[in-house]
């Protein structure tokens, strides 16, 4: 794969914007919990190698179980996930796949009987974001792993 731009030098105002909004959710307490699930299943469905790899290395460093990571895939039939992080991977899906209906009032109710506004609001302007930086990725097919010094992700082991 070669990377056809480089969106941080071709505008990097709007890239340096758009990584401060991700600091600022990766710097919730409730997000920064179940953030990584989120964004690499967002990715996943997403076809963003680049971020995939990324989210895989970053959960590592942040302690979440390998098991568990390549459980995303297949959360709903996999016992390794909570209630809540089940209704969290599954507004993450449905947000990242808008049907032409739009999410269903069942699903809203589903989740909002695991999160609260505040949790439900945040994990989707989070999922918001991923699906941004997913359809940057694949449009400029970044490459996976390159970036890995810069974000300190070479301290995952993985590459």
């Amino acid at each position: 794969m070669t990377q056809r731009l480089n969106y941080y030098q071709a505008s990097p105002e709007a890239a340096r914007k758009y990584g401060e909004f991700s600091q600022l959710l990766h710097a919730n307490p409730f997000l920064a919990e179940i953030g990584h699930l989120v964004t690499l299943r967002a990715s996943q469905i997403n076809g963003c190698a680049f971020c995939v790899d990324m989210h895989v290395k970053e959960a590592k460093i942040a302690g979440e179980r390998e098991l568990r990571l390549h459980h995303v895939a297949v959360w709903r039939e996999s016992p390794l996930f909570t209630a809540k992080e089940k209704a969290i991977l599954e507004w993450t899906e449905a947000l990242t796949r808008l049907s032409p209906e739009g999410v269903p009032d069942e699903l809203f109710q589903r989740v909002r009987e695991q999160l609260s506004e505040k949790e439900l609001a945040d994990l989707s302007f989070l999922v918001v974001g991923i699906n941004g930086w997913n359809r940057l990725g694949v449009a400029f097919r970044s490459v996976p792993g390159s970036s890995d010094a810069l974000f300190g992700l070479d301290k995952a082991g993985l590459s």
